[in-house]
Formats: C-alpha cells, structure tokens, sequence
C-alpha cells in the first residue's frame, strides 16, 4: 500500500457510474422542466464564479428567480422538491460502475480513510446505489456555501477526515471541478475516464487516469 495515502475521497456523480445511466432516466423530466432545469443550472454557473454571502439555497433560489420571473420563496420549495428531493428515487436504477463495491471495501479494509464530497446531497443516493456501508465522512459542497472547485469544500472535507490534505487522493470524473479544486489544495487526485478516453489530453494534472475500479484500487494498494 501507498505509504503517501491515508484516506481516499471520492466525487459522485458522474465518479461511481456513468453518467448516460442516470441522464437517460432524467430525459421524461428534461422535456417537460427544461425551462426550469435551465435557469438552475445557470444559477449553479454564477454561483461558481463569484463567492456571494448568504445562506446557498436562498442565493440559488434568487438567480432563479431572476430568470424565470417567479418568485424566490416559491423556486426554493420547488426545487427541492423536484430536483433535490424529485431526482433522488432514479438512483434506485441506476447501476454503478463494475467493482466499485469491491474496491471501496479493499480499501476500508486496508485501514484507509474514506470520504465523499458532492456537489448535491448524497447519503440517499448512496443508499439506492448500494454504497452507503463504507464512509467515515459524506459531505454535500452545498453546505460550505461553495461549488467545487472553490477551494472550501476540499478543505472541509480534509478536516472532516482528519487528514492533510497532502495525505488524500480525491477521485472524480471532472476534470473543472474534481481534479482542478482538489489539485490546488494539495490533494493527490484521479480522475475516472472511459477506456476511449483515458489517454486524452486533458487530464487536469491528475495524478492517475483509470477507466476502471480495479486499476484504481491496485494503484493505491499495490
């Protein structure tokens, strides 16, 4: 085992199964909220950005609401409603990726720390994926009042572990958010590629491309 690595953390979505596999359950509500899946993804856009006070569900709510023309108390509640708490139940479908399990319990196994950091909520989703058994900490980036890349949620993450940040190896599958904020607090990081991918040129620096979880797991325990 890595003598450098004492806990490893992981991104989510995106990280622990393909994307396509959720994004194709999304379609039925793309078509009918694509006006409102818009203005929260360019409210998640500015947000990214530029730091602002305020307590990130209300700021969210306000750059919606400036778009779609309605009232932000009102966008607040729907949007837990159908996003936050509305997408969660697909996870029941979704398959994640081979030997995820297996590798998060050889890790475990091995005495390392392991941590989650997500741009949404994740505890329900873990539990529908089936990979809810293994965390020593599960953090949602929302609570931090930041979006990866921003420095913060890495941060919180690496006190919430009890580690350096020089001692913990983040894994994502976003090269923008995963690999450039964990990189630049001074995490080790890799990054989950397709096998047609996993020699592309931009990598963010990471420090190990692996399109597969055994590749990962024999990268940190040898």
């Amino acid at each position: 085992m890595r003598e450098d690595i004492r806990g490893v953390a992981f991104d989510l979505d995106g990280t622990f199964y393909p994307n396509y596999r959720f994004y194709i359950r999304l379609i039925p509500f793309i078509l009918k909220e694509w006006r409102y899946l818009l203005a929260f993804g360019n409210a998640r856009t500015t947000l990214r950005k530029t730091f602002r006070d305020g307590n990130f569900y209300d700021l969210q709510a306000h750059f919606m609401s400036e778009i779609l023309k309605k009232d932000g108390t009102v966008i607040k509640d729907r949007t837990e409603k159908i996003i936050y708490r509305g997408w969660e139940p697909l996870f029941k479908k979704v398959k994640p990726y081979p030997h995820v399990r297996e590798t998060l319990g050889a890790l475990k196994a091995a005495g390392l720390t392991l941590g989650l950091l997500s741009d949404f909520p994740a505890e329900l989703k873990l539990e529908y994926l089936g990979l809810h058994e293994h965390w020593d900490t599960v953090i949602c980036s929302e609570h931090t009042n930041r979006l990866k890349p921003d420095p913060a949620p890495f941060l919180e993450l690496s006190r919430r572990m009890a580690l350096p940040p020089e001692q913990i190896l983040y894994v994502g599958n976003s090269v923008s958010y995963d690999i450039v904020g964990s990189k630049q607090v001074g995490m080790k990081a890799a990054l989950i590629s397709s096998p047609l991918r996993t020699h592309r040129r931009n990598t963010g620096n990471a420090d190990f491309v692996f399109s597969d979880y055994r590749q990962l797991r024999e990268f940190v325990l040898g």
